[in-house]
């Protein structure tokens, strides 16, 4: 997959536009592991910009990790049929390079939505207070849109990242950060956090 293109492109999507708040938000790191490596290379300079800026501004970072279960659950297992990431193996370990620190905490899921049944991750972030997150990672299409749905309709404020986030193609990008903007998120991308939490210093 090409890199995502210059942060002005996505500027034409924008709805609405707001900044982060610092003190109310959460960086979900979806997913940057071992069976994406492929994809997550274009976006990882970004996702990682994007982990630094957030821990820079004091904001807490969680990353997820899909493992499948034994066997197969439907329908997703149907979906993907033979594209199984087991517990343990190289396939499910945390991608290098992607910021993650020793006290970071990674949610477990095997589903898209990493705010589904058994993830724990709404009561987490209620628990810290969380009212806003921001979503980077991949697939941007699929675990990424869906965890942002997700978190929308059960009441976070949601921003997307455009260059932070990455899948198969541009076409199936783009179309999820024009979904994202009219209905979902507000889009940023690095150049727009670093500008926003440069205000609150």
């Amino acid at each position: 997959m090409p890199p995502p293109a210059a942060s002005s492109r996505y500027t034409r999507y924008e709805t609405r536009r707001r900044d982060p708040n610092p003190r109310a938000a959460a960086l979900l790191v979806i997913d940057v592991q071992g069976h994406f490596a492929s994809l997550t290379a274009p976006a990882m300079p970004a996702i990682a910009t994007t982990v630094a800026l957030c821990r820079g501004a004091g904001i807490s970072v969680i990353y997820t990790r899909h493992v499948d279960p034994v066997p197969p659950s439907p329908p997703l297992g149907e979906w993907w049929a033979g594209d199984h990431i087991g517990a343990g193996t190289p396939a499910a370990e945390l991608l290098p390079g992607a910021g993650r620190a020793g006290g970071d905490l990674v949610v477990e899921k095997s589903t898209y939505s990493a705010f589904a049944a058994g993830t724990g991750l709404e009561e987490t972030l209620r628990g810290m207070g969380v009212e806003e997150v921001i979503v980077a990672g991949v697939m941007t299409n699929l675990c990424c849109e869906t965890t942002a749905r997700d978190a929308f309709v059960r009441g976070f404020r949601v921003f997307f990242s455009a260059d932070a986030t990455a899948t198969a193609s541009r076409d199936l990008h783009e179309a999820t950060l024009l979904n994202m903007a009219y209905g979902f998120a507000y889009i940023v991308d690095c150049e727009r956090l670093e500008a926003a939490f440069g205000k609150d210093k």
